[in-house]
């Protein structure tokens, strides 16, 4: 029997991704670089299911029914572009080749006319939710060849989670990079969240003073509520584990963050449009200064800072800090939107902002009841400009901010740094201001360079020269945004 679709990649997301697949009734052929690895699925967890092991790609082409569908779950970058060179010959019109890994959104994009030059069809694909997603129903975000979703959109959506509705955490995106780019999004505003979720946890152990269980119970009641999430829901998991002599397993972590890459990307991408994604920027830089574990142990030695410890009512700050991290995560959102917004502008995508919130509803890291609210912001309004001027994020905001407030002035008495929630509050304040001081800022541009600037009593467009010191010309450098 032909194959529904070939896998090529054993690893984790690769493993479980075809038994997924073969889980519901698909039969899938895959191949792995390293042969060894296909016996071993094969014999192992692959035993006794519709999986078909190859021990080349021609054989794996061979082994498809057509048009055939080959989707790759390998390391992002050349591998991926040797695996294409090596399809395109071995293919036919109307083939389908898929890119399931972490690949940058600028070479899906080349990928995507170089493969559609040869007569097929090219999908990149995000997927999330790691292992366990992958098993048993992870996020899938695919952009590409549009031409192709009707012949893969049976199989997608059947691996994929699905809702508290039954609805598929998984729906076309647009064109070319656009599935790789909303899930370079997804995972920036990851770091965000997972950020301040390590922001909150540190104020209440070192703030606080609070024990591992005191926080277990913490993270456990707050997945009760508006922060109900996978994240806080691993969190409280954590902070209660024990390993077998008793003691608690997140004491004997060391505390340097490591990275893949794609919040660093979310970052600079956001600078390269001019975007504003500062809790992205702060949740790298954060596991940047991590990394640093040497120095600052050094550094601990050296610089000092407040010896305070919190005398007021716990209960009641732990309430407040519930709300600053609600507030905080608005934000997060709505600067991941705004992303999302730039990049429909710059590449002509169609974005369906709601239904993406419904593709992050299950399966994927980010996963919260908190998306239903973004998903029905964006179908009320599909020109909502920000989230944070939609009508429920607003009253939400407005409620959560004095104790937003509170926390961001108490971890500055502590000395606990806040960077990601205090840059938050630091947006949200910015967004609300009517006139920043940006006009000193190119009052000075003027001054030093003759960069010129733009008036209020003028008409935007316009640019104006001051020949601030007497001694400067009439002659202006030339100007950009942003």
């Amino acid at each position: 029997m032909a194959a529904h679709i070939g896998l090529i990649g054993l690893a984790v997301m690769g493993e479980n991704l075809v038994l997924n697949m073969a889980s519901k009734g698909f039969t899938v052929a895959v191949f792995n670089r390293t042969m060894g690895k296909v016996g071993r699925f094969i014999s192992g967890r692959g035993a006794d299911k519709n999986i078909i092991g190859c021990h080349s790609i021609e054989q794996l082409c061979e082994s498809l029914a057509r048009p055939r569908k080959i989707m790759m779950l390998i390391k992002a970058g050349e591998a991926v572009d040797d695996v294409i060179e090596h399809l395109v010959p071995l293919l036919d019109k109307g083939d389908i080749i898929i890119d399931g890994g972490n690949s940058r959104y600028p070479d899906t994009v080349r990928r995507c006319s170089y493969v559609e030059s040869n007569g097929l069809y090219y999908i990149g694909v995000g997927v999330s939710g790691g292992e366990e997603g992958a098993l048993l129903g992870p996020s899938i975000m695919p952009g590409g060849s549009e031409a192709a979703w009707p012949l893969v959109k049976p199989i997608f959506q059947r691996i994929a989670a699905k809702t508290d509705k039954g609805e598929a955490c998984c729906e076309w995106v647009g064109n070319d990079g656009a599935g790789h780019f909303v899930k370079m999004v997804h995972n920036g505003i990851e770091y965000g969240d997972m950020q301040m979720i390590c922001e909150s946890y540190q104020i209440m152990r070192d703030g606080l003073g609070l024990s591992n269980e005191a926080m277990h119970h913490v993270f456990k009641q707050w997945n009760k509520g508006v922060l109900d999430s996978y994240l806080i829901e691993i969190t409280a998991n954590i902070l209660g584990y024990k390993d077998s002599n008793g003691e608690a397993v997140i004491d004997n972590i060391l505390d340097a963050a490591g990275q893949k890459g794609t919040g660093k990307w979310t970052a600079v991408t956001a600078l390269d449009f001019g975007q504003p994604a500062t809790l992205t920027g702060e949740a790298v830089f954060a596991r940047c200064l991590s990394a640093l574990k040497n120095e600052r142990i050094e550094a601990a030695k050296q610089l000092s800072g407040p010896e305070l410890s919190y005398e007021g009512d716990t209960t009641a700050f732990i309430d407040d800090l519930q709300q600053a991290l609600y507030a905080s995560k608005i934000v997060s959102y709505a600067q991941g939107y705004q992303l999302l917004r730039a990049s429909a502008i710059e590449y002509g995508w169609h974005l369906n902002y709601g239904q993406i919130a419904q593709m992050w509803r299950g399966g994927c890291i980010i996963r919260s009841v908190f998306l239903d609210d973004i998903k029905l912001a964006f179908d009320t309004n599909p020109e909502l400009v920000n989230l944070m001027l939609d009508t429920f994020f607003k009253g939400a905001i407005e409620t959560a901010q004095a104790a937003w407030r509170r926390v961001i002035i108490q971890s500055v008495k502590l000395g606990v740094p806040m960077p990601a929630m205090a840059a938050a509050l630091a947006y949200y304040d910015g967004y609300r201001t009517e006139r920043l001081p940006a006009n000193l800022l190119q009052a000075q541009r003027d001054y030093f360079g003759a960069h010129t600037y733009e008036r209020l009593d003028k008409p935007r467009g316009e640019f104006f020269h001051t020949n601030w010191t007497g001694r400067g010309g009439t002659t202006s450098a030339s100007t950009y945004l942003a």
